[in-house]
């Protein structure tokens, strides 16, 4: 447990540690301790204020793809995997083959052929090239799927019928309350996949003011290579810490229904 610790808190020393420091400091210092001036507010600043404040685009790009891709891949994968689970429709052993296909399928095999098929219809180099990707969520779908057929007792949902509720309202009134737990659960892993995506806006963008947080960060690292470099490793730290805070303050603000959501159907009753 304790080599598991420290391989986990490590990495994260370090940038914190590193994200102190001047650049002149950071280069010639050791990484685990700190060194020079107490430069960590002043990095902030110059981060966020670089060329012209891209970072703060960056950040709004990210946000972006985040609420409308994250956002819409739960939605989908709540309503398709409840109507999975708790309707009876023609085909939906088929449905369900191709669901854990997909999910065998990683993201990264279907990028280029993503890429082929947006440049075609002329999407490539904008949001929605980033957005309309993240909204498939085949992992999602099966989560929510498996989840609702437990968690939403089926003898509820008759009754309700029977006292006259329609699908809709049965929905939004029971079923989504009891759905809750999973719900987040998806939204989570939606949310850090979305956030931490890289291949996908690399190949697909190419104009700096679209950029995600990934690909911005690694922009700023290009510039220490080549002719007339202008190495700006300590904003580049600066930034990849900045970029860490808003999943860590999702993860603990929605951890007690992750948690909740992952234990879901672990003891049979």
């Amino acid at each position: 447990m304790s080599v598991f610790l420290l391989y986990s808190f490590l990495p994260l020393a370090w940038l914190i540690i590193s994200s102190t420091k001047t650049q002149e400091s950071l280069i010639g210092s050791f990484g685990l301790w700190f060194s020079g001036p107490f430069a960590f507010f002043d990095n902030i600043v110059q981060t966020v204020t670089y060329d012209d404040g891209i970072f703060v685009r960056w950040f709004g790009n990210t946000l972006l793809y985040v609420i409308a891709g994250a956002g819409g891949a739960t939605i989908l994968a709540t309503l398709a995997g409840y109507g999975l689970a708790k309707f009876t429709f023609p085909g939906k052993k088929a449905i369900f083959a191709v669901v854990l296909g997909a999910i065998a399928v990683p993201g990264t095999a279907l990028a280029v052929p993503t890429f082929l098929m947006f440049s075609q219809m002329g999407l490539t180099n904008t949001i929605w090239a980033i957005i309309i990707p993240s909204l498939i969520s085949p992992f999602g779908l099966y989560l929510i799927w498996v989840y609702a057929v437990d968690s939403v007792p089926t003898e509820l949902l008759e009754a309700a019928r029977v006292d006259g509720a329609g699908e809709i309202r049965t929905f939004f009134t029971i079923s989504i309350k009891l759905l809750a737990p999973g719900i987040v659960t998806v939204a989570m892993f939606a949310i850090v996949a979305t956030w931490n995506n890289y291949f996908l806006p690399l190949i697909m963008l190419n104009d700096p003011d679209l950029f995600p947080l990934t690909i911005g960060l690694q922009l700023w690292n290009q510039q220490a290579t080549g002719v007339g470099s202008d190495p700006i490793f300590n904003l580049v730290i600066t930034g990849a810490l900045l970029t860490i805070v808003p999943i860590v303050i999702a993860f603990l603000l929605l951890q007690r229904f992750w948690q909740s959501g992952l234990s879901a159907g672990s003891v049979k009753q």
